[in-house]
């Protein structure tokens, strides 16, 4: 849906979409409380997950238009802001399930929703582009974004890499516990390596987004997938829960220098009348890798010790960065429409 709805935010504005996936975002909350089996909530929770669709796309374009200057120091920035809730939610809603229901967790949520229409009203939309720019039929202006988001190298590049990376991440959570117990680490030692890896993947992200700008985002994306990369290949050799630690803040500065450069890049390279599009496209990607990532390193772990798994994701990803920094990709600026 991700594509759609940016290539429909290029066409009619930011705006509209923006208040209508706040809207989703406030309201399905509180129809928890009417779910009483599992194939309600499985619609609901594919229902709510349009507000996701909407706002990945719409709310990455709006902070990518702010400015062609800075842009992955603000993604960076935008990003951290973003994720500090995915960090503090859980914990939150842990505690008011220790004393209350679920039911109470989803209006809470609910309500939380509400407030963030406070700041929204303040969010200032750049429409001039889009005005600016000759309208065309609606599916022809679809077949003009498909066409242009598909022969952009750097786009598919870039989508592809993320497919790859959050593939690998999404799979460390998946099985990172389970290797955890059998290599005798302990139940804790698995959890606080995820809080470590996103705790520093926030803390470096603003920092991976001013160094792409300024030193160019291939070499920054690169020098994230070797440190991404090193901490796959040393995890399984890992002595203790320690040095599984600190490769868990490995992975979080590979994370902070990649993700900033690789949203700054798809935002210099696509046109400025498809930049929805365009972001649409890339989010779908790389959700396809948080998804499917998981069931091929499950199938590789039926064949194969994770001793084995994990470390040859951690070679692929430093061929990845080699081939990065021998062809250089461009950094060249907005093109026009």
């Amino acid at each position: 849906f991700k594509p759609i709805v940016g290539m429909l935010s290029d066409r009619y504005g930011r705006r509209i979409f923006f208040f209508v996936a706040l809207l989703l975002f406030a309201g399905f909350p509180f129809l928890y409380r009417f779910v009483h089996t599992p194939d309600q909530l499985v619609w609901l929770r594919v229902l709510h997950g349009t507000a996701t669709a909407i706002f990945g796309p719409v709310t990455l374009a709006i902070v990518t238009e702010m400015s062609t200057q800075s842009r992955g120091a603000r993604l960076g920035l935008f990003e951290m802001a973003r994720g500090s809730g995915h960090l503090i939610a859980p914990a939150v809603a842990g505690f008011i399930l220790a004393w209350s229901s679920p039911e109470v967790v989803f209006t809470v949520v609910g309500l939380l929703s509400c407030a963030a229409f406070v700041p929204a009203l303040f969010v200032r939309f750049d429409e001039s582009r889009r005005e600016a720019v000759d309208r065309t039929g609606f599916f022809a202006e679809l077949v003009d974004g498909v066409k242009h988001a598909a022969t952009r190298r750097e786009l598919w590049f870039v989508g592809v890499l993320e497919f790859a990376i959050y593939g690998s991440i999404y799979s460390l959570k998946a099985f990172l516990p389970i290797f955890a117990l059998e290599a005798g680490y302990g139940v804790w030692a698995a959890g606080l390596f995820f809080t470590f890896q996103e705790a520093t993947h926030l803390l470096v992200r603003p920092f991976g987004g001013r160094l792409g700008d300024r030193r160019g985002y291939a070499p920054t994306i690169a020098f994230g997938l070797m440190a991404i990369g090193g901490a796959l290949v040393a995890l399984p050799a890992a002595p203790n829960a320690g040095v599984l630690l600190a490769l868990a803040v490995v992975v979080g500065i590979g994370q902070g220098l990649t993700f900033p450069s690789t949203v700054a890049l798809i935002g210099n390279r696509i046109a400025v009348n498809h930049i929805g599009m365009g972001l649409g496209f890339y989010g779908a990607l790389r959700n396809g890798g948080k998804v499917t990532g998981p069931i091929i390193v499950g199938a590789l772990l039926q064949v194969f010790a994770a001793k084995l798994v994990f470390p040859g994701l951690g070679i692929a990803a430093l061929l990845v960065a080699a081939a990065l920094l021998i062809l250089a990709a461009p950094r060249g600026r907005v093109q026009t429409p």
